[in-house]
């Protein structure tokens, strides 16, 4: 038998893969079809403890859970373990890409081992919170809007000030992530404190603001208020929270009310 037939039989390691999946907001019914079967083709999964146990034990497949600051870490650990012919999904909640674990592997990939780049990563989208929580209060994202991530981990509280008067001044409807943790109890007040200023006396009575917690799991809350009467305690880090633009509506209704962004503007200057 001639070496090049040797060479032939001989089976080479099957090439790994990475995908960065997202979980959506709770429910095992939001979760994408693309997304499940990525799971189950995997052999690790990596992620954040709470997603982690989101996915289901079997034969095969190993189980790499982490604590939520180490992002970096996480994100090359899972590129190492592609790297070596891994079948690699790293989980979200939500949607990956949206203040979540998609730009951590990029942000891996681009400082580590330059073979990384050559690696088969993926991107799967899930339903983000924000979508889910405006969805359960009808379409308050239905025109021009932004999302903020109120966290000031990894960036100062100057530029979070800084964009919510912005997004103020443009008039978007504002989906805010990360509104409130035991260990930032005061940025919510501040945020609320901001938006009423930009927003005054008016606006602040006009334009709606809503909770919503844990939506599509048993835990799920929805709450709608004024911006006036909006309390930092109504919100923690299950919630986002949606304020409305200037043209945002609430209609009122037998139980909770709708909430919609129409999706027309008046020209500039219009009264």
């Amino acid at each position: 038998m001639s070496l090049a037939m040797n060479a032939a039989t001989v089976p080479t390691p099957a090439a790994g893969w990475l995908v960065i999946a997202g979980l959506g907001p709770g429910a095992e019914g939001c979760v994408t079809p693309e997304v499940s079967a990525a799971l189950a083709d995997a052999t690790d999964v990596v992620g954040y403890i709470p997603y982690v146990a989101r996915v289901a034990p079997r034969a095969g497949l190993r189980l790499h859970a982490s604590d939520n600051r180490v992002e970096l870490e996480r994100a090359a650990h899972a590129l190492r373990l592609a790297a070596e012919g891994r079948r690699v999904v790293v989980v979200s909640s939500g949607d990956p890409g949206v203040f979540a674990m998609a730009s951590a592997v990029f942000e891996a990939a681009e400082a580590g081992d330059a073979a990384w780049r050559q690696l088969d990563v993926r991107v799967l989208p899930g339903i983000t919170a924000m979508l889910a929580a405006a969805a359960r209060a009808g379409a308050p994202l239905g025109h021009d809007f932004c999302a903020i991530n109120l966290s000031d981990n990894l960036k100062p509280w100057t530029l979070v000030e800084r964009r919510l008067r912005l997004a103020v001044q443009a008039d978007f409807a504002m989906a805010f992530y990360n509104p409130r943790s035991l260990a930032r109890p005061e940025g919510f007040a501040r945020t609320l404190a901001v938006l009423r200023e930009a927003c005054g006396a008016a606006g602040s009575a006009a334009r709606p603001v809503i909770f919503a917690r844990a939506v599509s799991t048993p835990d799920e809350s929805l709450r709608v208020v004024a911006l006036q009467d909006a309390q930092p305690e109504m919100a923690d880090m299950r919630t986002v929270v949606i304020v409305g633009s200037s043209l945002t509506r609430v209609i009122a209704r037998a139980g909770r009310p709708w909430v919609y962004t129409p999706r027309s503007a008046p020209p500039e200057g219009a009264a």
